[in-house]
């Protein structure tokens, strides 16, 4: 386990302290929890972000599908004669 040092604002150390006792935890599981959480966030929003890009230059080729079909496709569901996805 690695040690990092951090200057915390004095309102930042008063309400982590304030956190860690509520909790009766140490300042760093409380720590250590909200940065894996932040880096858990991160992650998911760079893959967000990554299939934005793929979903944009999927366009930029013209593969789209008419909103008609789409449409048409979920007024199926729920049918007898519910239709494959569009675009298969």
């Amino acid at each position: 386990m690695g040690v990092t040092t951090v200057r915390l604002q004095a309102d930042v150390e008063q309400q982590l302290e304030a956190i860690a006792d509520k909790l009766q935890r140490s300042k760093g599981w409380v720590i250590n929890q909200a940065l894996s959480e932040y880096i858990d966030k991160q992650h998911l929003e760079q893959q967000r972000w990554q299939q934005t890009l793929d979903a944009m230059e999927s366009v930029a080729q013209g593969k789209v599908v008419d909103a008609s079909e789409v449409h048409r496709w979920l007024s199926s569901w729920g049918t007898d004669h519910e239709l494959d996805a569009p675009g298969k």
